[in-house]
Order: C-alpha cells, then structure tokens, then sequence
C-alpha cells in the first residue's frame, strides 16, 4: 500500500511543469510585495498583543478581492439561536468566484459564549448594585481600574455575532486564495485588539506618531491624532507601555511645533499686509476692486493664491 501511494505522488510530480510552477511562485511572490506595499497598517491590517504576525482585516481583504478580480457568496451552514437561553452561534461559508467559476472557499464561526460577546468591563460606579467587586476579574490601566460582569443583553449582539462569523470566512477564504497566510494570520481582531494583557506584546511600529492606535480606554480603536490632546497629554504620562508613552510625547511635540509654525506665518502675513500698500479701491473699477481682494488674501495668506 506504501508503494503505491510513494508511486502515485512520484506520477503527479512527474506530470508538473516545473517552468510552469517557478513562474507561479515568482508571481505569488510580486503579488505578495505589492500587498505590503498596498494595504496600510491600522487600517488594511492590525497588531494584536501576543500575535507573531499582523492580523488582516476586512478592508484589507476587500481590498486584495479587488486586485484579483474575485467577488464572494456566502451560505449559512449551522446556526443556533435561542432568544430565551441567550446563545447564539453561526458558521458561514464564504465562496470566491471568478466569473461563475468557483476559485475556493472559507470557513467562520462565531457564537454567544466567546469572551467577547459574553462579558462586559465597566468601571466600578458601573457595577451592578450588591456587585463583590473583590470576586470579580479585573484589569488596571494606569490608575483607571475596570471589571469584568456577565453581559446581561446578549440578545441586542446576534447580528453583530453573525457578521463576525461572516467576516472570519472572508478572511479564512482571502488569505488561501492569495497564498497571504505567510504574512497575516486570520482575523481575531475581536479577540483581544482591546489590549487585554498578554504573555506576549507586539509592539505597533508606525511612521507617523498620529497614526498610533490606542487599543483600550474610552478612545480605544482611534489614532492619537484624532483623540482630544488632555487625553494624549494624559497618555503621554501614564501609559504602561513605553512606546506609547512616547507616541504620545511625539504627537504633543509636533502640535506644538505646527503652532508656533502657523503663528510665525500669521506673523509674517501680518507684517507683509503692513508693507504693501493696497490699491485704492475707490478709485478703481469693479474688475480692479476683485484683484484688490486678491491682493488682500495674499497678504494675509502668504503664498495662498
């Protein structure tokens, strides 16, 4: 029986085109360059603590869709749900399809019971009345403590859980078909992009200092350059992690350099306007009259056309 197997797979590769096979691979390869240099962090693709490699999200696989030229269909293949018992699970099939002829397919699950769905972490004046804060679980963000209750309105989220399950097959069938699973794992953004502390941390790597994401507190999942600056200054203080400490102290930095910037060229406009003495108006026609606020506005302005 051994023979036979170690015969037939010496048949099958004895029947490949190995010119035809090194020119796939080069092409999954480019294929797979210009995906790094397409999909944006933070945006395309996430870090998630304790995670080797970037999570890839929706965006990110929408996108990769588009660049091969695949469109997806979805089936419900098992669903659970019990309004009285509170639980609700999905598993989805997402098919991808070029034209009419099927290319591959994945698979997502999702349900009530995972961590996500079935808990809820609010601040001690949140608590529900009688609540052992001692007993329960909790976790410290600088001087801002948060603990974890049962989630007592799971029935509001059973679509939302239907959507994640949706979501995990499209990322399951994306990262097959683009051959991508070398560079993202599959999408657990759900999971833990909250920034539950972990063995393990990946720390976020980005150009841009506003281009940070905080993953946990009120502004969780926006970038520091579009949160309120008390709170960045509040950050810049009192984040546990270092690099985010000092994300934050970049993004002060350059607020207050942008500042003296635009004072300095309001100055100077200031002092251009004082200089050059407009063209009197009254004297001049309606077609003058236009280019004198033109001549205003560049005064004003500096280089502002």
């Amino acid at each position: 029986m051994a023979i036979e197997i170690q015969n037939n797979t010496l048949s099958i590769i004895d029947g490949v085109d190995i010119q035809q096979v090194t020119g796939a691979m080069q092409n999954i390869a480019m294929f797979q360059a210009v995906v790094r240099k397409t999909l944006k962090q933070n945006h395309d693709f996430g870090v998630i603590p304790g995670t080797p490699k970037p999570t890839l999200l929706k965006p990110g696989a929408e996108k990769i869709l588009m660049l091969l030229g695949l469109t997806s269909e979805y089936d419900i293949l098992e669903k659970v749900e019990d309004y009285d018992k509170e639980i609700f699970a999905y598993t989805i099939k997402c098919t991808l399809l070029k034209g009419n002829m099927k290319v591959t397919e994945g698979l997502g699950s999702c349900n009530s019971k995972e961590d996500k769905y079935r808990w809820r972490w609010v601040y001690e004046d949140d608590l529900p009345p009688g609540a052992d804060k001692e007993s329960l679980k909790k976790k410290t963000y600088g001087n801002t403590v948060k603990y974890r209750i049962e989630n007592d309105d799971i029935c509001s989220q059973a679509n939302t859980i239907l959507k994640m399950a949706k979501k995990r097959a499209l990322i399951d069938a994306t990262l097959t078909v683009a051959a991508l699973s070398e560079i993202f794992t599959q999408d657990i953004e759900d999971m833990d992009l909250s920034g539950n502390p972990t063995e393990a941390t990946y720390t976020q790597k980005v150009d841009d200092p506003a281009d940070y994401v905080v993953t946990f507190g009120k502004h969780r999942g926006k970038r520091l350059g579009d949160i309120p600056t008390d709170y960045v200054e509040w950050l810049a203080k009192n984040a546990n992690e270092e690099s985010l400490r000092g994300y934050a102290n970049q993004v002060l930095s350059n607020a207050g350099e942008n500042k003296s910037d635009k004072n300095e060229d309001k100055s100077k406009g200031e002092k251009k306007a004082s200089k050059k003495p407009a063209p009197n108006v009254s004297s001049e026609s309606m077609a003058d009259h236009f280019a004198y606020v033109g001549w205003e506005q560049l005064c004003e302005y500096g280089d502002m056309p």
